[in-house]
């Protein structure tokens, strides 16, 4: 998904122009009016909003342009529903709406099958949120959207889960100093398979080349099978740190075991 691209959809990103506070005003104004023009020309001028949003879905297969065009009908929507008499600013309101639309596509284009009955359940637990958050200008609790469609809130959540798009193990979460903590890093090694070596009666020996804080990092983290973020908060350090020392540890164990 190249991001950088200049131009998206005919679109030369690098020119798209920017709004004052008062032409918004005044634009909207027109817009409420029934004034066409004025609303290609409050569209045109809050794409960079869309570019800025379809940036959260750079790790997606999904080609650029298509993304940008959902968002536009996420913009779209957004200005056709805002009331200009709540005090919220405008990109407040618009980007959870160019958010939303675009997971709606990126969810109807999962290659995963989804049975009909918990994709219904999901989208309608979607369209009275998207009705609540357009009438409240908050998004509302599971609670509230069971209570809203009367289906209990397990069924809901399931559903949801269901209708998610796919994730890699490898999708960088988190990065901080040079050091990328994956989604991998936060996945617990419930059984334990680092057989190949862990087995080995030289690990011990491995593990006496480590200071105090790396061994026990390496036995919670292995051996217990809890997450770098489990193990950051029991002894107290961010989890980036944990990373740090678990990479560090793994690397002097490993060049003890292969001399």
């Amino acid at each position: 998904m190249a991001l950088n691209k200049v131009e998206i959809c005919g679109v030369n990103t690098a020119k798209l122009p920017l709004l004052t506070s008062e032409e918004k005003r005044f634009l909207f104004e027109r817009i409420k009016a029934g004034d066409e023009n004025a609303r290609e020309l409050y569209i045109k001028g809050n794409l960079r909003l869309v570019l800025s949003v379809i940036r959260r879905f750079s790790n997606s297969s999904e080609n650029v342009d298509d993304l940008f065009q959902i968002g536009c009908i996420g913009l779209m929507k957004a200005i056709d529903n805002f009331d200009t008499n709540l005090n919220v600013k405008f990109s407040t309101y618009a980007v959870p709406m160019i958010i939303g639309e675009i997971r709606r596509y990126l969810r109807d284009n999962n290659s995963i099958r989804v049975s009909r009955s918990l994709r219904d359940t999901a989208y309608k637990a979607l369209y009275a949120k998207e009705n609540y958050t357009k009438k409240n200008q908050k998004e509302p609790t599971i609670n509230e959207i069971a209570k809203e469609i009367g289906i209990p809130k397990e069924e809901i959540a399931y559903a949801m889960d269901a209708i998610q798009s796919p994730v890699s193990l490898y999708e960088p979460v988190y990065t901080e100093g040079g050091d990328t903590l994956y989604v991998m890093d936060q996945i617990s090694d419930k059984k334990n398979k680092e057989e190949n070596w862990v087995e080995a009666i030289s690990l011990q020996e491995a593990m006496k080349r480590l200071d105090e804080r790396e061994r026990h990092i390496i036995e919670m983290r292995f051996y217990e099978g809890k997450t770098q973020m489990e193990v950051a908060s029991e002894i107290g350090i961010s989890q980036a740190q944990v990373s740090r020392l678990e990479k560090n540890a793994l690397k002097c164990m490993r060049s003890y075991l292969r001399a």
